[in-house]
Formats: C-alpha cells, sequence, structure tokens
C-alpha cells in the first residue's frame, strides 16, 4: 500500500493516474448535480424537469448533490477497494439519475442521455471492468422505472421499445467503453515501459559522457551551456558558475561558436588553455533542429601520447631485435679486439685495435641508447622534489664521470616539484648535462641548473644552461633529429631520447636560445596540477 499526504491507504497496484480520474470522475457528477439543481430552482416549469413529481424530483437532485460532494471530499478517506468505490458511486448515479427521469416523465425528458455519459466514463475510469454489470444494473433500473409508470399513470406499452433501444445503446456504450479502455491501457502501458527505457537510456548515456575523457558541452542559441560533463572543466581549466555561457568556459570557443552558427558546418578548432599551456581541439557539430550545438574537447596531448605509444610498442620490438642481432657480432668484434692487443705486435697493429675498441664502444652505446628510447612507453610518474634530487644526481654524475662537483651550478627551490619517472629524468638530464659539460669552458659554476616552480599554471621549469659556443645556426633545426651529432664519437641519439622521454612524461624539452652557450628548458607538471586533475576527477 502507498499513502497519500492525508495518510489514507491507496490501493496498491494501482497507478495515480487512475485515481486522477476518479477524482476527475467526482467532479464531473458534482457539476451535473448543480446543474440540475440550478435549473429546477430558476426554470421550474420551463425545464421540463420534475413534470411529473417535481418534490421527487428536488429531494433526488439535493440527495445526489450532497452525496457527490461527500465523494469528492471523501475520496481518499473510505477504505475501500478500488472497484467497490467505483461501483458505490456508479449506484448511486444510475439510481439518482432513473428517480429524476421518473420524476421528468420517462426517457422523452432527456433526463436518460446521462445514463449513457455515466457509463461511458464508468468504463473509462474503471479501464474496461465491469462496464457489463453497470450497464445491466444501468438496464434493471430503466425497465422498472418504466414498469412504475406504466402501472401507476397507465403509460403506454409501447414505450417499451424506446426503453428497449435506450437499454440496448447502454450495452453499446459499454462494450465501446471497454474497448476503448482497453486501448488506452495498452497504450499507457507501452508509454510507460517508453518512458522506463528512455530513462535507462539516457542515465546510461549520461554516465557514458560523464566517464568520457574527451569534454561534452551542449550549448543553445543564446549561447548558454546548457549540459556539460566534468571533463570539459578540467581540459578547459575553469569552474563556471551556474548557467553559464559559452564565453566563461573559453572566449576562443565562444568565436567559434558564432562562426559555426553563419553556416551550420562541422567546424573543427583548435585552441590553447591560458596558463597550463595545453592544446586542445574543439569539434562543432548541430544537435539537431532543436538549434542546439555539440561541441567535443580533445585532449591533443593525450592523443599525440597514445599515437606515441602504439608507435612506440612497435618501435621497441624493433629495437630490440635489431640490438640483439647487432650485440652478437658485436661481442665477438670485442673479443678479438682483446685477443688481438693482447698478442705482442707492431706499433701499427696496436692503432688499429684500439680503433676497434672506440668504435665497439661506440657501437655499444647506440645499442643502449635505442633500447633506452624502446622502453620510453613505461613511463611511471611520480612527484619528484628536485632541490634533493638534483643535488644527489649532480654528485653521482661527477664521481662517475670523473667531474668537478663545483661545475655545476644549482638553483632550486625546495617546493618544486615535478611528475616524471625517476629513471627517465636521470636519463634526460643525463644525457643533457653530458652535453653542457663537453662545450662548456670548464670553470666553475659553467653549467648552471635552476628550477623554478610556477604554481599558478600548474608547471616546474627546469633549465640547463651552459657557457661554450652554443648551438649554431645551421644545427638549430636538426639538435633533436635523430642520429644528428657534431661530435666524432657521438650516436646522435642523446637529444632526440631525452625529447622522446619527456613527452612520454607529458612534459616539454626545447631548446630556448644561446646565453652565449645553449640553453635547454624542461617544461613538465607540478604536485599542484596532479591535484587538480584528482579533484577534477573525483568530481566527476
Amino acid at each position: 500500500m502507498t499513502e497519500g499526504r492525508s495518510g489514507t491507504p491507496y490501493t496498491a497496484g494501482r497507478p495515480v493516474s487512475v485515481w486522477t480520474s476518479l477524482h476527475y470522475f467526482n467532479i464531473y457528477r458534482l457539476i451535473v448535480a448543480s446543474v440540475f439543481m440550478l435549473a429546477v430552482a430558476f426554470y421550474p416549469r420551463t425545464s421540463g424537469l420534475g413534470s411529473q413529481n417535481l418534490m421527487l424530483f428536488v429531494w433526488t437532485c439535493l440527495a445526489y448533490w450532497l452525496l457527490a460532494i461527500f465523494f469528492y471530499g471523501a475520496l481518499k478517506r473510505l477504505r475501500l477497494g478500488f472497484n467497490k468505490l467505483l461501483t458505490l458511486q456508479v449506484s448511486v448515479d444510475i439510481l439518482a439519475i432513473t428517480l429524476m427521469m421518473y420524476a421528468s416523465g420517462g426517457e422523452k425528458s432527456g433526463v436518460a442521455v446521462m445514463l449513457l455519459v455515466v457509463l461511458a466514463g464508468a468504463g473509462l475510469v474503471g479501464q474496461g471492468r465491469l462496464t457489463l454489470f453497470y450497464a445491466a444494473l444501468a438496464t434493471v433500473a430503466v425497465l422498472f422505472e418504466q414498469g412504475a409508470r406504466v402501472l401507476e399513470s397507465g403509460a403506454d406499452l409501447a414505450d417499451f421499445v424506446q426503453t428497449g433501444i435506450l437499454c440496448t445503446g447502454f450495452f453499446a456504450t459499454a462494450i465501446s467503453a471497454r474497448l476503448l479502455a482497453r486501448r488506452v491501457i495498452a497504450n499507457e502501458e507501452l508509454a510507460r515501459q517508453r518512458g522506463i527505457d528512455l530513462a535507462n537510456q539516457l542515465s546510461v548515456s549520461e554516465r557514458v559522457i560523464r566517464d568520457m575523457q574527451d569534454g561534452v558541452m551542449v550549448v543553445d542559441s543564446s549561447e548558454r551551456v546548457r549540459q556539460w560533463n566534468p571533463q570539459a572543466e578540467v581540459l578547459l581549466g575553469v569552474h563556471p558558475p551556474s548557467h553559464p555561457d559559452l564565453a566563461s568556459f573559453s572566449v576562443v570557443l565562444a568565436g567559434e561558436y558564432r562562426s559555426f552558427k553563419n553556416d551550420l558546418r562541422e567546424r573543427v578548432a583548435s585552441l590553447r588553455v591560458p596558463g597550463s599551456g595545453a592544446l586542445l581541439r574543439a569539434r562543432l557539430v548541430s544537435a539537431g533542429e532543436s538549434g542546439d550545438v555539440l561541441i567535443y574537447i580533445e585532449d591533443m596531448g593525450r592523443i599525440q601520447q597514445q599515437a606515441q605509444q602504439i608507435k612506440l610498442a612497435a618501435l621497441g620490438r624493433l629495437t630490440a631485435n635489431i640490438a640483439h642481432e647487432i650485440r652478437n657480432p658485436l661481442s665477438a668484434i670485442s673479443h678479438a679486439a682483446e685477443l688481438l692487443r693482447e698478442e705482442k705486435r707492431a706499433e701499427g697493429y696496436e692503432r688499429l685495435s684500439r680503433i676497434i675498441n672506440d668504435n665497439a664502444l661506440r657501437l655499444e652505446r647506440l645499442v643502449r641508447d635505442v633500447l633506452e628510447l624502446g622502453r620510453r612507453d613505461r613511463a611511471s610518474p611520480e612527484p619528484i622534489r628536485l632541490a634533493g634530487f638534483l643535488e644527489s644526481f649532480l654528485d653521482e654524475m661527477a664521481m662517475h664521470e670523473q667531474i668537478d662537483r663545483p661545475l655545476f651550478a644549482l638553483k632550486a627551490g625546495a617546493d618544486a616539484t615535478l611528475l616524471f619517472d625517476r629513471a627517465h629524468l636521470n636519463q634526460v638530464l643525463w644525457n643533457l648535462l653530458s652535453n653542457a659539460q663537453r662545450y662548456c669552458s670548464g670553470r666553475p659554476g659553467a653549467v648552471k641548473i635552476e628550477a623554478l616552480d610556477l604554481p599558478a599554471s600548474g608547471r616546474v621549469e627546469l633549465h640547463i644552461i651552459d657557457d661554450g659556443i652554443g648551438v649554431d645556426e645551421e644545427s638549430r633545426s636538426k639538435i633533436f633529429e635523430p642520429f644528428f651529432t657534431t661530435h666524432s664519437k657521438g650516436t646522435g641519439l642523446g637529444l632526440y631520447i631525452a625529447r622522446e622521454l619527456c613527452e612520454a612524461n607529458d612534459a616539454v624539452l626545447e631548446w630556448v636560445g644561446n646565453e652565449p652557450g645553449a640553453h635547454f628548458r624542461i617544461i613538465g607538471r607540478n604536485q599542484q596540477w596532479r591535484e587538480n586533475r584528482i579533484a577534477g576527477q573525483h568530481l566527476g
């Protein structure tokens, strides 16, 4: 049982619409009774109502009106089943209308037509149940009314023919109402089921859109953003107010939206988020006849990263095979060179042995670099406090490469935290600082390392600057190309691998300029960016 506001139980299993229909049926009954009362009060002679027995008509009409008020006010208080309550009300209707018909001279008065309305209404409200019973009840009542008039006033027996036709109309109306009620029930059930299916579909669609890695927005013709998913806020880096306009998300997107509305053709635009510098791609398409516009926002960095992952997965397998094929003969060459050196031969043999060893070591470095490139797809970024990490790294590099530690000048804030794979960052810095150490003047502080924390933009910048000759103009466009080198013992993969490892960690490695030596900069994400992203995912 489900309780209404008054605490009165409604019959379980009955939809609210059925009780609402019964409520309207009561209103109809109250209106009919009121009209009869007013007609008798103001037009007692000309209306023809109560022409045979005015007092009977008046008292019946008054009782009908009072019962109509009672049924209207006590609908939720009667502890009866729906069918019982409807049957009670229809029985009262038939009895009252039959008595008023008798008091007005029979079916010729026109009052009997109201019985057809009652039967039709009862059939629809009751959803086709008991309609034939109500028609039989009305038929019995009308036949008794006709018989009473024949016995009392000697009415013409031929009137029974009209009564029979009227009773046939009762059953015809009841059957029609029953068929119509069944159709209404079927349509209502279909609509209800479709409503459930639509609600389920909308729920699934909302969940899918909410969990999408792309941002989605729905914009109406007045540039108001009607709907958007949490990822749109994360990608655009905004927290819009309620009922926002498109410009509150992005001024660039608002301009692209106006251009799209001019020709209504699918439009693709690129935009860069202020502060974070993230590159996004927005695709604007029409949402149909409603005039709304769908905007899909994609993170180009993520797309490029996925493409890189696919490329590097294949590259990793290729490099592993190549490295394996190269290392086997390389080991044989190195072993043979060692044997050759151990033999006491002429000075020329010693020089040739040294050349073999140098080139074997170069090939070994090349294989190692290629293998490192193949492993860049397995990045596991973690928060790294740069001050402590760089201090330990410089000590280790100075000891390993036998470099004077004062050569490096370190400046790093205590709070500077970079999101990066620790092994990858070690490899990147080793490559960059090896180049800087190779080309610098060698004086104390010749190589500067500076870490800058930019919390407002969610970025960390790591600068490596040397005081050497810098990068000549001809080489600037080639320094990040694989196998490009200006050093006789270099492999040409150092800077290329460093940039690839930075991209694998959602960072950027770029050459800034000559100051006067080479100046390289790593731009990566900081801890604040990570916390904001996690908070955005929790909001989603």
